[in-house]
């Protein structure tokens, strides 16, 4: 990975962009109506149990959305509360690792057997770690969880028929991107999927170019599920600004204290962040569209290095490289 200094390129610059971003004045901005429904629609949510994804299932919810929640903690008392939250009852919570691959096959198997056809996907998990670590398969842990794991599922639901495509239905695939992913220079393409050792100091840096790479996977999906000028699924990438959540929760304890005072006062609650993905997942303003991206409430160009077809082309081909090493075959 190129070594670059810029808004996101430690802690410190990234929470003084952040806090920057959300003062200043939005161009673009779209319109999120209480109106909005997604009744009977059924919506897929990865990160579910706390955070942006929690609220996500809380305010679907709210809007007649059927929620299937994927966890890896938290199952089944999570699924209960967002009942509760919401006073809907049609939430299903499923429990899935996404640092282990096989996991992510099977909760898709699980998914299979119930025989479910998602109308909305949110790839919402993510991950900072204090440091490397190795999953179950040799891999890094924040490379799997904040993007691998991201492709594997997509690629996996739509191997398996697993979105509704009936009566000329136009899923959307939402993916909870970052405004980090214009900071790296460059992508690392000798080093793709490589495990590579990192300390704190690095952390930011690297959750930055997962983004980057997370960015660059919608625009190649989109590309290659909407072809001949078809629009077949909707993928909608977004940025929801600084979340005041548990996502530094691996932060050395001498800094977690002035964390938590920064990110109560200056960052968003999740209440007020989901807006963006609310608005991707119940709009009818979104609906023709094959590819979009907010940051916040605002549509954005993303990075021209993410929006590239010879990088997604090259993203998509190692991805499947990678995944074919440890077993994965895509039939389509």
């Amino acid at each position: 990975m190129t070594e670059k200094k810029g808004r996101y390129s430690n802690a410190f610059t990234a929470t003084l962009a952040g806090i920057t971003d959300l003062f200043r004045k939005q161009m673009n901005v779209v319109t999120l109506n209480e109106t909005d429904r997604i009744e009977g629609k059924k919506v897929l949510i990865t990160g579910a149990s706390s955070g942006l994804g929690f609220e996500t299932a809380v305010q679907l919810a709210k809007r007649g959305a059927q929620v299937w929640m994927a966890c890896r903690s938290g199952v089944p008392q999570k699924g209960e509360e967002v009942k509760n939250l919401s006073g809907n009852k049609e939430v299903e919570i499923l429990k899935v690792d996404l640092s282990d691959l096989d996991s992510v096959k099977s909760l898709v198997d699980q998914l299979k057997t119930a025989a479910v056809k998602f109308d909305v996907l949110v790839e919402n998990a993510g991950m900072v770690p204090a440091k490397s670590r190795k999953t179950k398969q040799g891999l890094e842990e924040m490379f799997v969880v904040n993007y691998l794991s991201k492709y594997l599922l997509a690629r996996l639901l739509l191997q398996n028929d697993l979105f509704n495509t009936t009566d000329g239905q136009v899923p959307r695939i939402i993916i909870v991107a970052s405004e980090s992913h214009r900071n790296p220079k460059a992508f690392d393409w000798d080093g793709f999927g490589k495990y590579k050792e990192y300390s704190m100091g690095k952390t930011v840096e690297h959750y930055g170019y997962y983004k980057l790479l997370l960015t660059t996977f919608s625009n190649e999906l989109s590309r290659r599920i909407n072809t001949s000028g078809r629009l077949n699924y909707s993928v909608l990438a977004l940025c929801p600004g600084p979340i005041d959540s548990n996502i530094t929760r691996e932060a050395p304890a001498i800094f977690k204290p002035l964390l938590k005072v920064v990110f109560k006062i200056f960052f968003r609650s999740p209440e007020v962040a989901v807006r963006p993905v609310v608005y991707f997942a119940v709009s009818p303003e979104v609906k023709d569209k094959p590819l979009d991206y907010l940051f916040l409430m605002s549509r954005k160009e993303m990075d021209e290095k993410a929006t590239d077809a010879a990088n997604g082309k090259k993203l998509w081909e190692l991805s499947e490289a990678l995944l074919r090493e440890h077993g994965i075959v895509f039939s389509k």
